[in-house]
């Protein structure tokens, strides 16, 4: 009985809905407020019919990628130099200018983990050993980054326990790593894929001494991806390595290979960025067959761990955009300078960009791109 009464109701409040409608739009048609007719609507009269959106057109067909050099957040060994506070490891004035980018990249060269056991000798002159907190890794992915290189002399400071705890560290708070042996890691962003290969002077990590198995690797990667971005760990380190030669650099002694030829080549293979990082200083860049090459992108992070001394001190944050085919659409160098305990700050005085633009001039005068006052990378036709 109930749902038969329910069910008169709802007719009932229908058909007088129905009705209150139809005499609205009469003396709405009556008072002039609609006009009636029985010919349909011109063409011109109706709303245009537009085409499905697509996939290219939800997506913009470029990608943004910043890129800062070498980070160590301070270390807990042999003694205790970390921060009361991690996050004022990156202040807020520099946090602005990351996590803008689709990509960013940095040259992570500590080892997260809680690792008792180095694997070097720190007795020895100018070998050191750094190791941070494991937490530290939320850090850095709520700053924004996204993939870190771990190609370098200082990722197994801790052995190989230290090293996979770092990777697995840093994946657990969604960073990616690049450098393990014969790895391309793939990412997809703004509907390009984006492939990145880390290289080293080290048979651990892909060997930037074993140019064919590194250009297999790239033109793999090639096939793979839209855009090939490599990162490159080389060259000699300190204030007598600005300058960018095409020679094999050593450093007390150990050959950190021939940046100039090795970055060439990979371009040849198909890269379409090389991200240097090493010398802890700044150094030139240049483009190559119409490929943008940063030979060094300095020190970005060390907490009492780098030095800060003169050019060790220059610092940035490179800022680039590619299109869909690895061409260089736009960039810039923000700059940034490292207080004495090592923490970035922005460079109002525009230290770094006069420092490249100068290594510039003399190490690639022929370049097709240069750097402006403002720190914008241009063309030169």
């Amino acid at each position: 009985m109930l749902n038969r009464w329910l069910g008169k109701f709802v007719s009932v409040v229908f058909i007088s809905a129905c009705l209150c409608i139809g005499i609205g739009i009469g003396s709405a048609i009556r008072m002039g407020k609609i006009q009636a007719s029985d010919k349909p609507p011109k063409p011109s009269d109706s709303l245009p019919i537009l085409p499905p959106v697509t996939e290219e057109q939800i997506f913009p067909e470029s990608i943004t990628i910043q890129a800062v050099g070498d980070v160590i957040p301070g270390t807990n060994y042999p003694n205790n130099r970390l921060p009361r506070n991690p996050n004022q490891l990156i202040p807020s004035s520099v946090r602005k200018y990351l996590g803008r980018a689709d990509i960013l990249f940095g040259n992570f060269e500590s080892s997260l983990t809680n690792h008792r056991y180095s694997s070097k000798d720190i007795t020895k002159r100018q070998t050191f050993a750094f190791r941070s907190p494991p937490k530290y890794a939320k850090l850095f992915a709520d700053v924004g980054f996204n993939v870190f290189n771990i190609a370098n002399n200082h990722a197994l400071d801790f052995g190989v326990i230290g090293f996979r705890d770092t990777v697995k560290n840093l994946k657990m708070v969604g960073i990616n790593t690049v450098g393990h042996k014969n790895q391309t890691l793939v990412l997809k962003v703004n509907n390009i894929k984006v492939a990145m290969l880390g290289f080293a002077p080290y048979d651990y990590y892909n060997s930037i001494h074993d140019i064919n198995s590194a250009t297999q690797l790239v033109r793999t990667a090639q096939k793979q991806a839209d855009i090939v971005i490599v990162s490159m760990h080389a060259g000699a380190e300190g204030t007598n390595a600005l300058r960018t030669q095409n020679k094999t650099e050593y450093f007390y002694g150990e050959n950190r290979g021939n940046s100039v030829q090795f970055a060439r080549k990979m371009i040849d293979a198909g890269a379409d960025m090389v991200l240097g990082h090493g010398p802890h200083v700044p150094r030139a860049m240049e483009t190559y067959n119409g490929k943008l090459i940063a030979y060094s992108l300095g020190n970005f992070l060390g907490y009492r761990t780098l030095s800060t001394k003169a050019e060790t001190g220059y610092s940035m944050i490179l800022e680039v955009k590619l299109n869909k085919a690895g061409d260089l659409v736009e960039g810039k160098v923000i700059p940034v300078h490292m207080d004495k305990q090592g923490i970035p700050q922005i460079d109002q005085n525009f230290r770094t960009v006069r420092l490249v633009r100068n290594l510039m001039e003399k190490d690639f005068p022929k370049s097709s791109v240069q750097i402006n006052q403002k720190g914008e990378i241009i063309a030169v036709k």
